[in-house]
């Protein structure tokens, strides 16, 4: 008798170590299937390593389990993502998230002022989570635009070092241009700042008032009424 409940004990703990398995797994997956599907419309090829989960924890079984992003996470690098079953337990799992797709890179160092041309960038792959932010992806959105700042060969270009290039500087005689319905009426002025195609820039009229408006290809200054 006692050996039949020692078995009968020792069927019910294999039981239960399958039951838990069974159920880390499904875990695993659904934080798998979460971030696969939040991160697909980004660019590049993305990898996903979901870390381990304590088989020891003792999670009842769950109809639905909903993963959600952790607070303060983000979908790249090192991040936490949420499982709950809803009233009954939550658990944090950790993943690794890497995405990797080609970045703007400098092919040799570039001075502040410069306008990129095409050999002065090419494109390199590297990991989007590791890279620094707003880092550009295509070599379109940088050429024919100003360095705000120098940078050394191989170094990533992100947007926020990048101008268009201005069409109107400061001091320049500009023609103002206001449209109405059915008419249109120039005056002419100075700028009074330098600016970029679609850039609010003042302007001092003739008379001496300051006017803003938007400066166009031209160059022009489109002033509302």
């Amino acid at each position: 008798m006692k050996r039949l409940i020692a078995l009968f004990c020792l069927f019910l703990t294999i039981a239960d170590v399958h039951a838990a398995t069974e159920r880390i797994s499904s875990i695993k997956k659904a934080v798998q299937d979460f971030v696969a599907a939040q991160t697909a419309s980004l660019p590049g090829e993305v990898s996903i390593e979901v870390g381990n989960i304590d088989s020891k924890l003792a999670l009842p079984a769950c109809g639905k389990l909903e993963p959600f992003l952790a607070e303060g996470s983000r979908l790249s690098g090192s991040s936490t993502i949420g499982v709950k079953c809803e009233g009954v337990w939550t658990i944090f799992v950790p993943v690794k998230i890497r995405v990797m797709a080609p970045i703007v890179v400098s092919t040799r160092p570039l001075s502040q002022g410069m306008v990129i041309s095409p050999s002065d960038i090419m494109l390199r792959r590297a990991d989007l989570s590791s890279s620094p932010p707003g880092v550009l992806t295509e070599m379109a959105n940088a050429v024919g635009k100003t360095l705000n700042s120098s940078i050394p060969s191989g170094y990533p270009v992100t947007a926020t070092m990048l101008r268009a290039p201005f069409i109107i500087t400061q001091g320049q005689s500009v023609k103002l241009v206001s449209i109405g319905a059915g008419f249109q009426v120039t005056s002419q002025g100075i700028a009074l700042s330098s600016a970029a195609e679609g850039q609010n820039v003042q302007v001092r009229t003739l008379s001496g008032h300051v006017v803003s408006g938007i400066a166009r290809a031209g160059p022009y200054v489109e002033v509302g009424f």
